[in-house]
């Protein structure tokens, strides 16, 4: 499992110009499974993703076609855990010993 902090490195009028990409992006990810969660940091100084993927390098590939990385306008902090305790409606995220 791993947390994706983004942070905007430009300001935001080229962010908000790469919006509409990145949501395509994002929503690309939701369908194939890989990102459970993501939004806004709170101020907007960038966002944070949830990912469910089978090792580093796969989602260091995936956040290279994310359209804020192709334009130059972030930089990404990829963060791996454990999850080994989870919220009910998680618990398939948990990690156990049963799970590789």
């Amino acid at each position: 499992m791993f947390i994706v902090s983004i942070t905007y490195t430009r300001p935001a009028g080229e962010i908000d110009a790469l919006l509409t990409a990145h949501k395509k992006f994002l929503n690309q990810q939701y369908a194939e499974g890989v990102f459970l969660m993501s939004g806004r940091k709170v101020p907007r100084t960038g966002g944070i993703i949830i990912a469910d993927c089978a090792d580093r390098a796969e989602i260091e590939a995936i956040m290279e076609s994310d359209p804020f990385f192709i334009g130059g306008v972030a930089e990404y902090e990829i963060i791996e855990f454990v999850p080994s305790m989870t919220a009910e409606a998680l618990e398939a995220f948990r990690y156990s010993v049963d799970r590789n």
